[in-house]
């Protein structure tokens, strides 16, 4: 616990160190995949690069405790399954498939989505939970930003062998089922009043939101 402390002030000291590190890092990351010859590399980094974002979270989170963690591996195992039968049934957001680059799977399902699911939460949570919106609304607001970052991933995925729809058709009630299973972890955050804020949050909210609408630019303008 000592190290881990030690570190945890020695990121708080030099916190503008790390969100430039970030901006940097994503950076690096989106000119390693509009190079041809360095793209099959960097796409199988993407799944290290949510790793690395969540552990430097976990150092500017505020404070853990069994309720916390508690929800966040509910919302990890929950996204996960959810996955899997979605990804192997088709019934809940359509047909599609996973492809190499989001690392190992099971069941079909890459380990790294249902922390990509924890991850876009705390996120979207920390973001809004110092504000005075009435909690109805906050969950709501979080879950469409959730559904904003799920729009234009859905659009580049395929292009960095993350998924594939079938015929290449999105269906419309894989945004509904995006939207409200992101109302259902939400609301979970607000009822069981998990405290998300985190100064690190809108750094790597922007920087990946950021990291695949450019992607997505560069792409639809390279075709």
């Amino acid at each position: 616990m000592s190290a881990f402390a030690d570190i945890k002030n020695f990121l708080d000291l030099n916190f503008s160190k790390t969100a430039v590190f970030f901006v940097i890092f994503y950076l690096v990351g989106i000119a390693g995949i509009v190079i041809p010859f360095s793209f099959p590399l960097f796409v199988k980094l993407i799944p290290y690069a949510l790793i690395l974002s969540s552990v430097a979270l976990v150092f500017y989170h505020k404070s853990f405790d069994t309720k916390t963690i508690t929800v966040f591996i509910s919302i990890y195992l929950t996204g996960f399954f959810v996955e899997v039968i979605g990804v192997n049934t088709g019934l809940i957001f359509g047909q599609y498939n996973y492809g190499e680059s989001l690392g190992l799977k099971v069941f079909n399902t890459p380990l790294i989505i249902g922390l990509n699911w924890l991850l876009l939460v705390y996120l979207t949570a920390s973001v809004l939970e110092s504000s005075n919106t009435a909690v109805p609304v906050k969950i709501v607001i979080s879950a469409l930003l959730m559904l904003g970052y799920d729009l234009i991933i859905e659009q580049i995925a395929p292009l960095l062998n993350m998924w594939n729809w079938q015929s290449n058709l999105i269906p419309v009630k894989n945004y509904l089922s995006w939207f409200l299973l992101a109302l259902v972890f939400h609301a979970a955050i607000q009822v069981f009043r998990i405290k998300t804020k985190n100064k690190l949050a809108p750094v790597i909210l922007v920087c990946q939101v950021s990291f695949f609408l450019i992607l997505l630019i560069y792409f639809k303008l390279s075709n």
